[in-house]
């Protein structure tokens, strides 16, 4: 199961409170620097954004792929390991507003990770080191080191180094 933490809400859903929880300059000011790192075809500069910026933990030589969108409200939950690939238009998240509460949880992808395009990982999801993730899968629980997974709901598909790996 995902590693989140819940806080309940009263009166309108939690959406309607977020700036509750987060202000709305911290808020502005991440969207602005993401929608540049999402255009960025530089990497080191996308990754000194969110670095330096954004407060996410980036290992070295990790590439995150045109129009990546990292979590606006709290990016600073995302931690990624050296020479990992977040694919084509994925989306890590972790805040969840509900109805009658949210959610927060950080999102941990190891070392040498490959994250396939269009992937959405959830909040408090752990991605071990050597993990593939298949394009247009949801990441709703945490995925083993050296998994191969894939889908909606999330499968295993194999374990890295098999047969699947030489194709490539």
């Amino acid at each position: 199961m995902r590693n989140v933490e819940r806080y309940p809400v009263e009166g309108p859903n939690a959406l309607w409170q977020v700036y509750r929880t987060v202000s709305r300059v911290k808020a502005v000011r991440n969207f602005i620097f993401i929608q540049i790192a999402r255009y960025c075809p530089i990497l080191p500069v996308k990754n000194w954004i969110y670095r330096r910026v954004l407060g996410m933990k980036v290992g070295r030589h990790t590439a995150f792929a045109l129009m990546v969108m990292v979590d606006v409200f709290f990016p600073e939950r995302i931690s990624v390991g050296d020479n990992s690939i977040i694919g084509y238009n994925s989306t890590l998240l972790t805040h969840e507003y509900l109805i009658k509460e949210y959610r927060l949880g950080d999102i941990r992808i190891g070392s040498n990770v490959m994250i396939g395009a269009n992937v959405t990982v959830l909040p408090g999801v752990t991605i071990g080191d050597g993990a593939v993730i298949a394009a247009g899968a949801v990441v709703h629980k945490d995925v083993a080191p050296g998994a191969r997974v894939g889908g909606n709901p999330l499968r295993e598909l194999g374990v890295t180094g098999s047969a699947l790996d030489e194709e490539s």
